[in-house]
Parts: C-alpha cells; sequence; structure tokens
C-alpha cells in the first residue's frame, strides 16, 4: 500500500481524502515500491492509457474503468515533411482537448476510492477542464477556482460539465489560496495537479507512450515548464524505464517558459536549488505563467540530472509560431505555441531526435 511522503522533511502519511499536504508545508511525494516497467503486459488494455496500469501506483481498477473516457494513446507525427528526426506527440487529441486529461483520468479515479463526494481545483483553465470532465463522468460534485482573466473559451469548458467555476480576481498564486482556503473550510479532497502526486502518475504515461512510439528513448524532450505537471511526469517514466534497463540513458529535457514569467529559468541559470517568486509581467501563454512554481526543487533537479537548459519566449515568438505550426496543419492554443518557438531557438545537433509536446487545442485560446 501507498503512502504519501514530505519532499522536504521525509515525513509519511496515509493516503486519505483530506491529506495534501506536510505539516512542514513541504510538498508530498507517493512513497511506493520500485516500479519495474514490463511492457508484456501493456496489451492488457490496449485502447486507453490505463494500458500502463501496472506501473501506477493504487489499487482501483474497478474505479478507473468507470472514470476513462479514452484519454491518451495520442499521435506522435514527424513535424513536417523537411525537418527530419522532430516529431510531434498530438496530446491535444484528448476528450477535455488538453493533455491534463492524463492526469485528472488518475487523479479522480483515486478520488472516488476514496469516497471523495466533493473535489475543489484550482487552474489556469486546462487543468480545471479536465478535473471537471472527470468529476461529472465520477458523479462527484466540483469546484473550480479560476482567474478572472482566464479565456471565456476555457471557462465555458468547465461550466458546460456542470462544475462550479469561482472567478478570483489577482494572480494564479492568488486563485491557488483561495481554492486552498476553501478547502481548509470545507474538508473536501483537493484535486490539484500541482500539490497531488497522484495527477502525475497519470502524465508519465506521455513518456511511456512515446517509448512505445520510438522503441526507445528520444535524445531530447521539449517541454513546458509552468508548474511542472508533464515536465516531471515524463521524468518519472523515463527514469523508471532507464531503472528497468529499457532504455540505457534519459532523455535530455529543454523546458521552456515565457520569458514574462520565467522563475525556473532565472534560478537555472543562478544555479539555485529552489525558484524564488516573481513579479511576473503577464504573458499570452496562460498554462505556464507560474510566478512561484510549487515543485521548482524538483524540476529543476529534472532538467540538470538529465543535462537539460531552459529557453525562455519572448511573446512574439509566440505568436509567430502559432501562425506556423498552423500552416504545418497543427492548431493549438497559444501556450503550446511556446513550445514550438523553444524549438525554433533551440540548437539541435544533426540527427538529434526531438518531441515537442502540442499541449492543447486552439479553440481553448480566445
Amino acid at each position: 500500500m501507498e503512502q504519501y511522503i514530505c519532499n522536504a522533511c521525509g515525513r509519511k502519511y496515509e493516503v486519505t481524502r483530506s491529506r495534501w499536504k506536510c505539516e512542514c508545508g513541504g510538498m508530498l511525494d507517493l512513497d511506493k515500491a520500485a516500479v519495474t516497467v514490463r511492457p508484456e503486459t501493456w496489451t492488457k488494455f490496449p485502447n486507453s492509457m490505463f494500458r500502463y496500469a501496472d506501473s501506477m501506483p493504487f489499487e482501483c481498477s474497478g474505479i478507473w474503468q468507470q472514470v476513462t473516457m479514452g484519454e491518451g494513446l495520442t499521435p506522435l507525427l514527424p513535424l513536417d515533411g523537411t525537418t527530419p528526426d522532430v516529431y510531434v506527440k498530438v496530446d491535444y487529441m484528448m476528450p477535455t482537448l488538453s493533455f491534463k486529461d492524463r492526469g485528472a483520468a488518475v487523479l479522480i479515479a483515486k478520488a472516488k476510492a476514496l469516497g471523495a463526494a466533493k473535489v475543489i481545483a484550482d487552474s489556469s483553465g486546462n487543468a480545471g477542464t479536465s478535473i471537471a470532465s472527470y468529476s461529472a463522468r465520477a458523479g462527484i460534485e466540483c469546484d473550480v477556482y479560476l482567474s478572472d482573466t482566464t479565456s471565456q473559451k476555457k471557462m465555458a469548458q468547465v461550466k458546460a460539465h456542470g462544475a462550479n467555476v469561482r472567478e478570483i480576481p489577482g494572480s494564479r498564486e492568488a486563485v491557488a489560496a483561495a481554492a486552498q482556503q476553501a478547502v481548509a473550510d470545507e474538508g473536501v479532497f483537493y484535486a490539484s495537479h500541482v500539490y497531488n502526486p497522484y495527477f502525475y502518475e497519470g502524465t508519465k504515461t506521455y513518456a511511456y507512450e512515446i517509448f512505445e512510439a520510438c522503441g526507445g528513448a528520444p535524445d531530447t524532450l521539449i517541454i513546458p515548464a509552468g508548474n511542472g505537471t508533464l515536465l516531471l511526469g515524463a521524468y518519472y517514466s523515463f527514469k523508471e524505464l532507464l531503472d528497468s534497463r529499457l532504455i540505457d540513458r534519459l532523455p535530455r529535457i529543454i523546458a521552456v517558459q515565457a520569458a514574462n514569467v520565467a522563475p525556473l529559468a532565472l534560478a537555472f541559470e543562478k544555479g539555485d536549488k529552489a525558484a524564488t517568486p516573481v513579479e511576473g509581467k503577464g504573458t499570452l501563454a496562460e498554462g505556464i505563467a507560474i510566478a512561484a512554481p510549487a515543485r521548482s526543487k524538483q524540476i529543476l533537479e529534472a532538467v540538470r540530472e538529465t543535462n537539460g537548459e531552459f529557453i525562455t519566449i519572448e511573446e512574439h515568438e509566440i505568436h509567430s509560431a502559432r501562425t506556423a505550426l498552423a500552416a504545418k496543419g497543427y492548431y493549438v492554443e497559444v501556450t503550446s505555441a511556446a513550445n514550438y518557438a523553444a524549438h525554433l531557438k533551440y540548437d539541435r545537433a544533426p540527427g538529434e531526435t526531438v518531441v515537442i509536446p502540442l499541449c492543447g487545442a486552439g479553440m481553448k485560446s480566445d
């Protein structure tokens, strides 16, 4: 049986509906037996990301089958016909049109297994939509806290699934603080894609799918870095593949931040172990506009361990990258365009294989 373990002080806790952080304020990870990845088990559930269920440390197989909507197994395609060895993972081909469905499906399955009648989430948009959708599927009441400046299209998605939208003025951090206060006041399950480590068990599947499609690990992953939900999931799964001796090296992680809100890039450049909160100038890439990433220490460790780097993107580069991707057939939301902009700035070696995530569909952006 898995437990929570504090990333800061090492204290362990039973997994319950109410526990979401350590008494010391530290972030919780899962304390679990080492995962041995066994590809021979992946044919058990061939049409879902839950084909990797044996690598997820929770015992609620009957529950996830009630919650899943067929998320995962998204296409890995050549970027175009002129750029060899560069691929896009079309992760907007999901039930709610973003990669966040990977984590939400697992997190809400766990909430249902724990008997949660209501969940509260906070988000810049996509995670809130995913949590709302899967909560509706699971028959769980859901409140989603969003900034009052969130894309109206994303707000409409959340409301369509029957969730209660709580619009909060101010920064992304103010939205999280309001949600956390509500969790404390109401004593309900905090369905946080940042704080709850079960969400990362879902985003791990992104890398398992790449491994299957490539027959191994690519040289490089270009990944957005706001709260790090996709970056950490990919890092953890490639670590498990390495530990299981299915690959012989970790892919480099190239982390992407908007230049206007780049606390992680600044900490990486200075050699700091964790990021210091910044005063963001605001960015069109709302999905990575995180001035104080709660898991900054883990994100920085992952980039450094893989001999990776950070690339920061200016606002005009995001605009032009979105237009360029659309000309190749991929219509992505604004935040996803930052990933392609990073590829255009990245000094790729000849023959280096690179995978870029297309995280959200274009119709999500106003």
